[in-house]
């Protein structure tokens, strides 16, 4: 496990932006932690490292938002909402995840569909509103050099 501490949303983002010089086609990171915590701002810092060049907004009532214009297509799904792993997997995030990646907010209610290989990043919003990061690689993750994400 790997913690970062990030006193700032601006941090929180460039963090992110570091961990897409390590994405693959195929990738899945799942996102945890509270509400407020900076989950959508960790997928948009995220979005910003492979190109996209499109806002990224919470995908809560839509379920899952694509975007096509980095050098990765960029797929983010918030599973909050979802009533049961049935309607997670009629989004097809997974088979997305092949052609680019995916990003799960609220990831654990859906941890029975998901595939090992996943990097788990739990945000945790500090009571000075920083944020801490920890950063839980399985599968092909544990041998990619997570060290380059720290500041």
């Amino acid at each position: 496990m790997i913690e970062i501490h990030c006193p700032t949303d601006a941090d929180t983002r460039a963090t992110a932006r570091r961990l897409a010089a390590l994405c693959r086609p195929g990738d899945v990171i799942v996102l945890n932690g509270r509400l407020g915590s900076g989950k959508t701002a960790f997928a948009g810092g995220l979005a910003d490292g492979l190109g996209v060049d499109e806002q990224v907004t919470s995908p809560s009532f839509v379920l899952m938002r694509s975007y096509r214009s980095g050098f990765l297509p960029f797929f983010h799904v918030d599973a909050y909402r979802l009533g049961s792993i049935g309607e997670f997997e009629d989004l097809t995030a997974i088979e997305s995840a092949e052609e680019g990646v995916v990003v799960i907010e609220w990831g654990g209610a859906v941890s029975v569909a998901l595939p090992k290989d996943r990097l788990e990043i739990e945000l945790i919003r500090n009571p000075d509103e920083s944020r801490t990061i920890r950063v839980h690689p399985t599968g092909s993750w544990v041998a990619r050099q997570l060290s380059e994400i720290e500041a």
